[in-house]
């Protein structure tokens, strides 16, 4: 592989010193680009586009080729997994993800098993062995997965939920069935981020999208503990480099300081916790990314500018922070007010990384 040009991404979560601050942005290749929309249209649907190495190497390049961000992200879904486990992942056009077998029953749950990801979750491994060759060195890329109950959230649910009545219900009567979902997932996570890692994912990113439904004692024994085992799981090296992680629970800024305690290098914020008062918490633990609310580019540019910069003068100096929104970005948001927080952080970040 050619040499990385633009490190910013990796040295940040490693908390080494960088000239500015590095940008990339949750969702960055997705319904809010209109070159991603003409790539949707000619795949025929999400599902497809996601399975197609070519398509999907396509839409990870547009957001870079467009911003100038100083990661790309692997165009993929959280949803694999469980789809590689065979509860037939399909989409419905307003509503969502869905699972074909849903789990529900003892003898499905005791059956189920983490699959191979050479095998099952091949054409994930060729988008990120394509996407490194696209990118020539320009800039790293970062692999991801779900975590092992937002993962579980979905598999027993059969899909999006607004309550989470029926996963919350098997947790609080059957923990030995919910601990099995979460022990044959967490292996199956460890297992396919360091098949990313392999194929060429420098940094991995774990989605704990729904930690923050659970109450602090469910979070701390149903969540917690296996983004544990996850991060201690990860090879931790390849082409002589360190590969970051970074834990992100939306709705866990209760929890911030057991976050930054279970390993990995950096911990996400969503927009609901002060940067400032998190660097205060957890010193110089782990790196912290975000955490602009996303709604905040629904605005005029000079407010988008000015937010981020309360952002950027929030963290204040030194290494050890990447900016990007505390979710991930609406469908609905216009291009150009992103050109403008991408150009505002570029540019104004500069002065929070010179020495005094």
């Amino acid at each position: 592989m050619p040499s990385l040009q633009n490190d910013r991404l990796l040295r940040a979560l490693l908390r080494q010193p960088v000239d500015r601050t590095p940008i990339w942005l949750m969702r960055q290749a997705g319904r809010y680009l209109p070159e991603y929309r003409e790539t949707r249209r000619r795949a025929g649907s999400f599902l497809a586009l996601c399975k197609d190495p070519a398509l999907a190497t396509e839409v990870t390049l547009q957001p870079i080729a467009r911003f100038g961000l100083d990661a790309a992200i692997l165009f993929s879904d959280i949803l694999t997994v469980p789809d590689a486990m065979g509860l037939g992942l399909y989409f419905v056009e307003g509503e969502g993800p869905k699972f074909e077998r849903p789990l529900r029953s003892e003898w499905e749950i005791r059956n189920l098993s983490a699959p191979d990801p050479t095998v099952e979750l091949a054409y994930v491994l060729d988008a990120v062995r394509q996407i490194r060759r696209a990118l020539d060195g320009s800039v790293p890329l970062i692999g991801f997965s779900g975590s092992p109950w937002t993962l579980a959230c979905y598999m027993v649910e059969g899909g999006a939920s607004e309550d989470y009545r029926t996963v919350k219900t098997l947790l609080y009567t059957r923990p030995d069935l919910m601990h099995r979902i979460l022990e044959v997932t967490t292996q199956a996570v460890i297992d396919y981020l360091n098949a990313q890692i392999e194929a060429g994912a420098q940094a991995v990113m774990l989605f704990d999208s729904w930690g923050g439904v659970l109450a602090e004692e469910a979070f701390k024994t149903f969540s917690l503990p296996y983004l544990a085992r996850i991060v201690a799981g990860l090879r931790r090296e390849a082409e002589g480099r360190i590969v970051p992680s970074i834990v992100f629970t939306k709705g866990g800024g209760v929890w911030l300081e057991d976050l930054a305690s279970i390993g990995a290098d950096a911990v996400g914020l969503d927009w609901t916790m002060d940067i400032g008062r998190a660097r205060t918490l957890v010193g110089d633990r782990v790196a912290l990314q975000g955490n602009l609310d996303p709604a905040i580019l629904f605005a005029p540019p000079d407010v988008v500018v000015r937010e981020a910069c309360k952002v950027l003068e929030a963290f204040g100096h030194g290494s050890g922070h990447v900016f990007n929104l505390g979710h991930g970005i609406s469908q609905h948001t216009p291009p150009e007010h992103v050109a403008a927080l991408v150009h505002a952080v570029q540019t104004e970040s500069v002065k929070y990384h010179q020495k005094a």
